[in-house]
């Protein structure tokens, strides 16, 4: 089994801080100093893009900060209630397969999705997690997925839309996708506090990865 550290933040952690230390922890890995680690959080309201994006995605100027980061995708918006996975591995121990790895995620989130009661799918060139029947009546995104990747470690990850203020995604055009919407568990009738979400991730992580929890 892989080991995996499991690190959870109980506070919102600021962005830039974020940043730091997963370059660092990244750094660590690379040089055989660290294992591979899954890091839950919420962070503050912010909005992030990706490098794909484009101008005439972010629809308004908002009052929030926004920061443009090497992951990949293009805008998208964090903040309370929405559950973040940072996830630092090295892809060595994964056949050096980047899609293969994304589509490992992609099962992992709809493995842990449907022990809550939801179903959900992937849709063809639109990676993340998707609502048929969403309660907004439009096929809706619940959880987004970004990576980058260093010398074959894997960081940044993956933002699932729980509790998430949905009217904070108006300032954007979500993904670069106007013509579907984003959803929460909230918003699909699923109520469940995050340090519980974390342990179902975690144990859904772990079976499908084989990898194995370590502080």
């Amino acid at each position: 089994m892989i080991p995996i550290r499991i690190i959870q933040s109980p506070e919102p952690v600021n962005y830039p801080d974020a940043i730091a230390f997963m370059e660092q922890y990244v750094d660590s890995i690379i040089n055989d100093e660290a294992p591979g680690c899954l890091w839950f959080l919420e962070h503050p309201h912010i909005i992030t893009s990706g490098t794909s994006s484009e101008n005439s995605d972010l629809l308004a100027l908002p009052n929030i900060p926004v920061y443009h980061t090497g992951r990949g995708g293009k805008y998208t918006y964090h903040g309370p209630g929405q559950r973040v996975v940072y996830i630092m591995l090295d892809l060595k121990l994964f056949d050096k397969d980047i899609k293969k790895f994304v589509k490992l995620l992609e099962e992992w989130l709809i493995n842990s999705f449907q022990k809550l009661g939801l179903t959900t799918h992937v849709k063809d060139k639109q990676i993340g997690i998707w609502v048929q029947n969403s309660a907004h009546k439009i096929e809706s995104k619940v959880a987004a997925i970004g990576l980058r990747v260093k010398r074959w470690v894997t960081y940044h990850g993956v933002a699932i839309n729980v509790s998430t203020d949905l009217n904070r995604f108006q300032d954007i055009i979500p993904c670069g996708i106007k013509d579907l919407g984003v959803t929460s568990f909230q918003n699909e009738g699923i109520s469940i506090q995050l340090p519980k979400l974390d342990l179902l991730l975690i144990n859904e992580f772990c079976k499908l990865f084989k990898t194995q929890a370590v502080q």
